[in-house]
């Protein structure tokens, strides 16, 4: 950014050495330097300042006091210029480390309104971090459905054994934190191996006693900061039959993974035992998307249907029999094991897969150069893949789980 900020009347109180009458900044040469300050109509914008460590900064806060985003910035001359803010990174988890979106928003004139969003959401993606950080080592899967749904109904009664099944396989459950379906699978799950992350609504939506008051509820005022970490978070999903909202989800999901978005995991479509919810569901795909040439075959290979609770458990745990993870790294895809394969496996896999693969087949010990020593003890396959064939990977991390 090239120019200061002024917005408050006791600007020369809170930044003694900035003259609001005639422009001027003292720099630490001791000389006047000119600087061009904003206009006063940005509302909800407040600014202090500080020294640290022999430098001086600007403090901006934008927000109503109770949801601010936090930025800081250090004074720095630029020659011939108008004095101007150079962005640090800081250990300080209240400061936004990348502010450069918001600043330009101020720049642009943005309402309060956008700004009470923009603060607002960084708040939750915040919290949400900080309460998953000690659980990232952990697998989980997220359970979608009905929050309407009585504890005796057929569904409630599939989703409870679902998450008591997962969570005796070393899963954690995580659920939207509401009744119904939410409800009963974190039931079944148990307190100590559940996340719940709830909405605000003026109605429905209150948590459910076996995650209410748990340091591992959040609470959301927005979807789609509930939905990032609902996706985000998750190494498994499991769709049992629900409203709006469920196939909302339930389609996103495929989409994400479809498009590439998002890595590559179990999605299971979950009847109650002889329910036909999602059958009919996957026969409208059938009969009007693939018909209509709106998907492709292909994509009706992304989830697994069924109405058995063994089947669906043993659908997730098989994917991560030999896969443990995956990411990209410039053009090429590392798929992270959890243990390496024989050599027969990898001549296998780069015979069957050559028309999705550009290159060998490389497996190592440990990180590659990039991987900042991620996960250092499981090895890796190291591919160039064509990631619009999103299908064929699928295939390709089943022949991996089957060496």
């Amino acid at each position: 950014m090239r120019h200061a900020l002024m917005y408050i009347g006791g600007f020369e109180r809170n930044f003694p050495n900035l003259s609001a009458s005639s422009n001027t900044f003292t720099g630490t040469d001791g000389k006047e330097h000119a600087y061009q300050p904003w206009p006063k109509s940005a509302d909800g914008l407040r600014l202090s300042y500080m020294e640290k460590h022999g430098k001086k900064f600007v403090i901006v806060r934008v927000g109503d006091g109770q949801s601010d985003v936090v930025l800081k910035h250090e004074m720095v001359m630029v020659p011939g210029e108008h004095f101007g803010f150079n962005t640090r990174l800081s250990a300080e988890p209240t400061l936004v480390e990348d502010d450069t979106a918001v600043l330009k928003m101020l720049e642009d004139g943005a309402g309060v309104a956008d700004l009470k969003i923009t603060a607002a959401a960084l708040k939750e993606m915040r919290y949400g971090f900080k309460v998953f950080a000690p659980y990232r080592h952990v697998r989980k899967v997220t359970v979608f459905g009905s929050a309407r749904t009585s504890a005796d109904h057929a569904v409630s009664r599939q989703a409870y054994e679902f998450g008591k099944r997962i969570a005796d396989a070393g899963f954690m459950v995580m659920t939207g934190a509401g009744s119904g379906v939410m409800g009963s699978a974190q039931h079944g799950a148990g307190r100590e191996r559940s996340f719940g992350l709830n909405i605000r609504l003026p109605f429905e939506q209150d948590p459910n006693p076996w995650i209410a008051n748990d340091p591992k509820l959040i609470s959301f005022k927005y979807f789609f900061t509930r939905k990032l970490f609902l996706v985000r978070e998750a190494q498994a999903m499991a769709f049992l039959p629900g409203g709006f909202g469920t196939c909302d989800e339930a389609f996103e999901a495929m989409t994400l993974i479809q498009t590439g978005k998002a890595a590559l995991l179990p999605l299971v479509l979950l009847d109650a035992p002889g329910g036909t919810y999602w059958k009919k569901v996957v026969a409208f795909m059938r009969e009007e998307m693939l018909l209509h040439g709106m998907i492709s075959p292909q994509d009706l290979e992304l989830f697994h249907l069924t109405d058995d609770v063994e089947e669906a458990a043993a659908e997730i745990e098989r994917f991560y029999r030999v896969y443990h993870s995956q990411r990209h790294l410039g053009d090429k895809l590392l798929l992270r094991l959890q243990r390496p394969l024989p050599e027969p496996a990898l001549q296998q896999i780069g015979s069957e897969f050559a028309d999705v693969l550009s290159g060998p087949v490389e497996q190592t010990a440990g990180p590659v150069k990039g991987e900042d020593d991620e996960l250092p003890d499981l090895p890796r396959l190291v591919l160039r893949f064509n990631r619009l064939r999103i299908h064929r990977l699928r295939q390709l991390l089943e022949l991996i789980n089957q060496s």
